[in-house]
């Protein structure tokens, strides 16, 4: 795949697929995101090999806990796509009513 087509697929010129390539820009996460499936790879992909310097502690439940896969689903990225489209206030607010219902649900793998 050219970095014409890459860009093109993620929505953007080929010149910044460059920079990224080089290091000369950062990529966000959800920008990481649409160059996975564009690559049609796992996020985890360009992470492999890396030495994890803080590790994240572990869940205190399997609740808790959540399937890798779970970012890459399409409506985890609509949802936070939505999210981001709202303003701050509505952002807390929603931010508030998520964990408001945390407690009720089984299991995040249960929806």
């Amino acid at each position: 795949m050219t970095q014409k087509e890459l860009g093109n697929q993620v929505g953007v010129r080929f010149q910044q697929i460059q920079k990224y390539e080089c290091g000369a820009n950062r990529i966000t996460a959800s920008r990481l995101f649409d160059l996975s499936r564009a690559l049609n790879v796992s996020v985890q992909y360009f992470f492999d090999g890396m030495a994890v310097a803080n590790p994240m502690p572990k869940a205190a439940n399997d609740a808790e806990q959540m399937d890798g896969d779970i970012l890459s689903q399409k409506e985890t990225l609509e949802l936070v796509r939505a999210y981001y489209h709202l303003g701050e206030r509505p952002r807390k607010r929603l931010l508030e009513l998520a964990k408001a219902f945390e407690g009720d649900s089984v299991s995040p793998r249960a929806a």
